[in-house]
């Protein structure tokens, strides 16, 4: 399967390092396309990784990855392009940290909206999941890595079928389906982007970002 990872950061890297491990290939995006943090990711990752904008990883992926800090994700996918994401899956890793006044951050939005939103709002013709944006990156493609994997994690999307397709690259990555809980619609990331406030805080209790979610019923 070929994919297109847009955004270069840990988040981004730690994705498309896992998902060439799991034989898939893949294409990094930025706004250049000769990012140095891409280019360097492509030497280390070997022949099935490549780099190039947003708009050649959203015109190669089948499936899209927006790992983009969530204040630019809508420009970012602008540049990305419609056309090269109509009809495809995206999943929405990202969320709307606005650091602007220091640490904490704030929300750049919430309650009543929210980034996954937005961006199917922005894209109607893009299957939007929203997926992976409450833990830390290393746990996203290993859960095992903490209390061997028994801990949750959240989709949420409009599409049924496309939801069904993240969740079986969720299981490839490690984790077990019945730790995967499908809330419902794409409204239903207000609540999981409004977890990080929360998460950032934690992070700072424990010192360290190896902590994870779990319902207990």
């Amino acid at each position: 399967m070929k994919i297109g990872i847009l955004g270069t950061g840990i988040v981004g890297e730690t994705i498309g390092t896992k998902l060439v491990q799991l034989e898939q290939s893949v294409t990094m995006g930025s706004r250049t396309p000769n990012n140095e943090k891409a280019l360097a990711w492509v030497e280390k990752t070997g022949s099935n990784a490549f780099a190039g904008t947003f708009a050649d990883a959203a015109k190669y992926g089948e499936i899209l990855f927006n790992c983009t800090s969530g204040a630019v994700s809508l420009e970012a996918l602008k540049l990305a392009g419609a056309e090269n994401m109509r009809g495809k899956i995206l999943v929405d890793v990202a969320n709307p940290l606005d650091f602007s006044k220091g640490m904490p951050p704030t929300l750049t939005v919430s309650n009543n909206d929210s980034l996954g939103e937005q961006i199917q709002r922005a894209y109607p013709e893009v299957k939007v999941v929203k997926a992976l944006n409450t833990l830390t990156s290393l746990i996203m493609v290993n859960p095992q890595s903490l209390a061997g994997g028994d801990h949750d994690l959240f989709i949420c999307g409009n599409d049924a079928e496309a939801k069904k397709t993240v969740t079986a690259i969720l299981v490839s990555f490690g984790w077990k389906s019945e730790h995967i809980y499908d809330l419902g619609d794409i409204t239903n990331a207000r609540g999981t982007e409004s977890l990080l406030p929360l998460w950032i805080r934690l992070m700072g209790k424990f010192q360290s970002p190896m902590f994870q979610w779990k319902v207990v019923r």
